[in-house]
């Protein structure tokens, strides 16, 4: 019968598609080595340094972006650029990579996998929400990392008019972001 501590961590899991990592559980008052003997035991997969996740927890198409945003020390990363227009379904994008945003100042000692892209930005609080539980840039952001990363024009148009039919945007954040696009906003 799992006890006090598989609880504790497997509750904060479920809210992460399953993840969770070494620091979360020094947070929440479990020694540092816990997680690792856990995994030991066969209780939780190591994903990688620090990143764990509990096998009771179904897999689902989004566990991979839960993952990028875990992965990066301290949990700092937020899903951007075409990986954010492609959550958000604002256009035809079928990203390559997962693209992760990092704050401006913070370095990784690691190599990432191949699989994401790291940029390094800082985020107005309002440049990030959520989508199914998972930090992703808000659709303006989006669309503006899409332009600065020279999306396609139609894609960006694509994801301007979707958004703004959403109601998403309004038609002075459209006509804004149009503007970026003729001149390569930064």
């Amino acid at each position: 019968m799992p006890g006090r501590i598989y609880n504790s961590l497997f509750d904060l899991a479920t809210e992460q598609y399953g993840y969770v990592t070494a620091e979360q559980a020094v947070e929440m008052g479990f020694g540092k080595g816990r997680l690792p003997e856990m995994a030991e035991r066969g209780v939780v997969e190591r994903v990688d340094r620090g990143l764990y996740r509990f096998p009771a927890v179904p897999r689902t198409a989004l566990d991979q972006y839960m993952e990028a945003v875990l992965w990066p020390h301290r949990s700092r990363g937020v899903i951007s650029h075409t990986s954010a227009l492609d959550l958000h379904d604002l256009c035809d994008v079928n990203p390559a990579h997962i693209d992760v945003t990092l704050p401006a100042g913070y370095r990784v000692t690691r190599v990432a996998p191949s699989i994401y892209r790291l940029h390094h930005r800082d985020l107005l609080p309002a440049d990030i929400g959520r989508h199914e539980g998972i930090p992703v840039v808000t659709p303006p952001r989006a669309i503006l990392d899409g332009i600065e990363a020279h999306l396609g024009h139609g894609l960006i148009h694509q994801a301007i008019d979707t958004a703004r039919k959403r109601g998403l945007i309004t038609r002075r954040d459209a006509l804004e972001l149009e503007r970026g696009l003729t001149v390569g906003v930064r």
